[in-house]
């Protein structure tokens, strides 16, 4: 193979089977097969075959089954519950110490009544937002944001499609429903579960009894651990984990955790996890890790020959632009990867760390 030959390869892999924040193709590929969904239900009143309207048939090594399971945005099977994220025992919920929300990244600061509803994800991001995205009996996901701060992100994304959430003027935390701006008309509500803390919910249709049902299934005084079937162990000096997010919405034939690690303003490194219950294992490698096989590229080093497991480590400056000053090196990245601890069968979530 020459160097071309593998460049490309290497590229098709970096999109088609990469971590979620790099990899474009799919991030585009699930709007737009969200889009057409939700048109075409519109039109016609029926669901549109996402494989179909994705046009995957290109990509190299992958087969229709296992381009099924690798859908992030694939429901999770009526017979399969997906799991609940541990308690975080000794904590207080959002309801009894707002100041807690978003102060630490491995801890979320509200659940969902397991009775009621079930997790489809969830997410920290240190000094920001909680993020808890719910599922009811019939009903399309419900994403909820909380924060200790009224200025919530004006765009969020929901089974991969962006939505524009922001109103002109101040934001009213009224508890009213409304429609969403732009496409596509969703609902949003925001409202205040108690002082100094800020809600907000947005769901993808105009379906005010499921929008009930969820936020009837929350529960702010308990607190839950941003845990997944990947933890890191080490990290590089001076660097901290800033964000925390599993997606089980397809559970159990995919589950992914990713962590952002950061340290000073331009440093930011990305760990991400998934687990398809199709897919292979790939096993070529250029590098070792802690005597782990590796396949390094330019800013990524992927961890191999794990079956139906993909772990990397998304590092450096990727771009064309000027390289600032500071940046997390190749040896931070195998500081991390050389640290983590990876659940291999990620179907049994009382083993989550």
């Amino acid at each position: 193979m020459t160097d071309l030959d593998e460049r490309i390869v290497l590229t098709l892999r970096e999109r088609a089977e990469g971590p979620v924040d790099g990899d474009r193709l799919l991030r585009s590929s699930r709007a737009r097969g969200r889009r057409r969904q939700l048109h075409r239900r519109v039109a016609a009143g029926t669901a549109l075959s996402l494989v179909g309207a994705l046009g995957f048939g290109g990509v190299v090594g992958t087969d229709l089954d296992r381009l099924a399971d690798r859908m992030p945005w694939t429901s999770a099977t009526a017979t399969v519950v997906p799991p609940l994220p541990a308690r975080a025992e000794g904590v207080p919920g959002a309801a009894a110490d707002p100041t807690l929300v978003g102060a630490d990244p491995h801890v979320l600061h509200l659940g969902v009544d397991p009775a009621r509803a079930h997790y489809l994800g969830w997410e920290v991001i240190l000094g920001q937002v909680e993020t808890v995205r719910i599922g009811v009996p019939g009903g399309e996901p419900v994403r909820v944001d909380v924060a200790r701060s009224a200025e919530l992100p004006s765009s969020v994304e929901i089974d991969g499609v962006s939505v524009d959430v922001s109103e002109p003027g101040p934001q009213v935390f009224d508890g009213q429903a409304r429609a969403t701006t732009g496409m596509p008309r969703g609902l949003v509500t925001m409202w205040q579960p108690v002082p100094g803390l800020y809600a907000r919910a947005v769901m993808l249709h105009d379906d005010r009894a499921v929008l009930e049902r969820a936020l009837g299934a929350l529960r702010w005084n308990e607190a839950r651990r941003c845990v997944g079937p990947l933890r890191l162990d080490a990290l590089p000096q001076g660097a901290r984990v800033s964000a925390c997010a599993v997606d089980v919405a397809s559970y159990p034939r995919l589950v992914t955790a990713r962590f952002a690690v950061t340290r000073a303003d331009t440093e930011t490194m990305t760990v991400q996890y998934r687990y398809a219950s199709q897919a292979g294992t790939y096993t070529r490698a250029n590098h070792s890790v802690a005597g782990r096989p590796v396949l390094l590229s330019a800013t990524r080093m992927e961890l191999v020959g794990i079956p139906r497991i993909t772990v990397s480590v998304d590092f450096g400056w990727p771009w064309q632009s000027e390289r600032p000053p500071h940046i997390f090196t190749e040896a931070d990245a195998t500081t991390v990867l050389a640290g983590t601890q990876v659940d291999e069968d990620p179907t049994r979530p009382q083993s989550w760390r």
